[in-house]
Formats: structure tokens, sequence, C-alpha cells
């Protein structure tokens, strides 16, 4: 009964917009977010998200991927095509999908944008094929034949059954993501698809391998949002598109405005300047000395969950270091950016800070003079690894002096 209600309720209308009914144990459209829908008069159209398919949990139940909330930002509104696994196949779900395209269209939606994951890509890609009514896709993972390890004799499919489906799309753009370490992935996607897609004179891009981020559902991380999310927002929102558009993410590159940190550390010489007054001395002309301004050693990078991380040696005598740690934002409104002083020591070439009702952290030095940094919660139930560059400080200069002059 309250199976029923449910289905009937996502039946309704939310906001101004009556979704597609989706009676108990049917595939239809839900809203992706938690908030009313602009309707077809206020938006810029209508982007359906299609999930993955398991063979023992129902994806349907899996969150929406965090990119999406850039195009909700941006005025789209965001649906899923929620699909059950018994009858899920490309066949019976591409039509359905190519249904409720037709019904979004006739209830006035200009543009429509189909996303997937996986096998949810090939069936955005289907449903692309068969209609005209697609302005976009974006496939993330494409994979219907499963992996390497469980299903090698049709692992293969997942690039000789894609080519021929990109090479029927002649309206949409198409815009695709490949990640190294996919086990679903029988690698050389990019290179073919990209010469495919080349040959239509309509915009694309091809996403090959990128950086720092790896696996299946890379998609799904707070990483890709941060590096990818604006890229995918200006692919769906340009007027005219030919050729390849490329994405260069500059995220992460060097410490973001959004990054919180101690005057001194943004501003060393100012900081050293004022201490020598204090004791009626002058700072020396030129560089500070030391491992970056002020003497500080510091190193930056980012957690696989999209927030910034910053750790500057401040002090060290013997074993005992002191330093600033510093995380960027969160993708969420109650992950603030922060920062704090931690003591700890130097432990078999690792900087180790231990501290009751605080998170663990650890710093272990590459040979390319960057850090391996692991961070585990206080309960010690949670930890996250990530890769540390050295950062000279004056980086955070420049960036205050260069946001002095961007827009607020």
């Amino acid at each position: 009964m309250r199976q029923c209600l449910v289905a009937a309720i996502r039946g309704l209308v939310l906001g101004t917009l009556t979704l597609v009914g989706t009676p108990a144990g049917a595939a239809g459209l839900d809203p992706a977010f938690n908030q009313p829908l602009l309707g077809p008069d206020h938006a810029s159209g209508a982007v359906v998200w299609n999930h993955g398919r398991s063979i023992n949990t129902e994806d349907s139940d899996s969150p929406t991927p965090p990119y999406l909330r850039v195009l909700r930002d941006n005025g789209w509104d965001v649906l899923r095509f929620n699909r059950l696994r018994d009858g899920d196949t490309l066949t019976v779900s591409a039509r359905r999908l190519v249904d409720l395209v037709g019904q979004l269209k006739h209830k006035g939606y200009h543009r429509i944008v189909l996303a997937g994951q996986s096998f949810g890509a090939f069936l955005a890609l289907m449903a692309a094929d068969s209609l005209e009514d697609v302005d976009a896709v974006v496939a993330t993972a494409p994979a219907a034949f499963g992996n390497f390890d469980e299903f090698y004799d049709s692992w293969r499919l997942n690039a000789t059954r894609l080519y021929p489906l990109l090479e029927r799309v002649k309206r949409a753009r198409v815009m695709l993501f490949y990640f190294h370490g996919d086990d679903f992935d029988p690698g050389g996607r990019g290179e073919r698809s990209r010469a495919i897609l080349s040959g239509r004179q309509i915009g694309f891009s091809v996403v090959d391998q990128p950086a720092f981020l790896a696996g299946h559902w890379a998609s799904s991380t707070g990483l890709f949002l941060r590096r990818f999310g604006s890229c995918i927002r200006d692919f769906l929102d340009a007027e005219k598109m030919e050729g390849e558009q490329v994405c260069e993410p500059a995220w992460g590159e060097a410490p973001s405005s959004e990054m919180r940190l101690p005057d001194e550390l943004v501003h060393p010489r100012a900081a050293v300047h004022a201490a020598a007054a204090a004791v009626g001395g002058s700072a020396p002309a030129g560089r500070v000395s030391g491992g970056g301004p002020g003497g500080r050693q510091s190193w930056y990078g980012f957690y696989p969950n999209g927030r910034e991380v910053l750790l500057a040696i401040e002090d060290t005598h013997g074993s005992e270091i002191a330093a600033v740690y510093a995380i960027g934002p969160g993708i969420d409104e109650n992950e603030p950016a922060e920062w704090s002083r931690r003591k700890g020591r130097l432990v078999d070439g690792e900087f180790m800070f231990e501290e009751k009702g605080k998170s663990t952290l650890r710093f272990r030095s590459r040979a390319d003079g960057g850090l391996s940094a692991t961070w585990t919660s206080p309960d010690g139930k949670t930890s996250m690894e990530a890769g540390l560059r050295r950062l000279d400080l004056e980086h955070l200069s420049r960036r205050d002096e260069r946001d002095k002059f961007q827009p607020q």
C-alpha cells in the first residue's frame, strides 16, 4: 500500500511540472534532486540521467552523481530514468526512454539532454540514435556487456557495439568520458570515438583518461564535479558548436580562492615585516629563505571527494612539527572550508599528526618531492588518500591579487 502511495505521489505536480507517472514496478521519470522543478516554461531544458545496471543491486537506488548539480543550478530540470533490474534490457529500456523523451517534448521542453553512466550511457546513445528530439548526450564510462574479470567473452563488446552507435547519432552533440583503471573499458576507445565523431559537423567532446580520476565510477565523485562540471555546463549551453570542445580543467592546479587560510600564510612577506617591526628590526630584502616564503615548506592537492588540501610546515624542533592544515569546501553546504594548526611528529620519514578528538593525518614523502597523504576520521572508520605536490606559497598571494579584479 505504501509503495503504491509513493508511486502515485510521484505522478503528481511537483513545482510547476507534472511528472511522467511511475506506477509501482515500472520505469519512469523522477526528480533527481529534492527541490521543485522549474517546468518547461522556465527551465533551460530537461536533463534525463540514466543510471547503470548491476547484477545484485537495484541501481535505481543509487545516488544522483554530483556533477548534475551544476546543470540544476544553471537552470536545467534534472530527472532520473529509474528502472528495475527485471526486464531492464537495452532494447526494452531504450524504447521506454524514447517514449519518455517524447512526453517531455510534448510538455513543452525545447531542449533535451540525455546523460548516463555505464549501462545508462548506452541507453542514452541508443535513444539519441532513434530520436531527433535529443540535443546532447553526456556518456560516462559507457558499458553494457560486463567487465574484464567476470565477462571476458563479452567484455570487448563495450567497444565494438559502441562505435556503430556513435556513427548513427547524427543530430545530438556527444560528450564522452573514459577513465583509466576502468575494468569495463577494453581500452583504445577514446581515439576511435574521436575519429568517428569528428566526421560530423556537430560539436563533440571526448575526455579520455583524465588525470586524478580513476575507475568505473569516477564520474560519481566530488572531484569529477570540481574538474569537469563547468565544462559539461558550457558544452550544453553553447548555442553553436562545430568540432571538438577540449576540456582542460584548471581547478586543482593551485589553491582556489575558496580555501580559508591564515593571513601570514597568504601574505608571508608582510607577516615577516610585521614581526620584524614589532621587535624594532627590519626584514631583509628579497626572498625569505626556507622551503617557501616565510621559510615554510608547503604542499597542495585534493581528496577524491573534491576537497582541496594544503599542508604548510611552520616549525620543527627535533622530531616535533607544527603545521597549518587546510581543506577547501566540500560540495555540500555543510562542509565549509577550514584550517587549523596541528602538532605532530616526524616518524620514519613520515609527518604524523595524531591528536585526541581530531582526524589523523599521515604524509609520506615521494621521489618527486611531493607527499602521499592519508586522512583518517577521528573514529577510525573512514579514510581518504591524496597526492600532494610542492607548492610555492607566492601562488596564494597572486591568487588574492587576481581575485581583487574578479566581479563579485
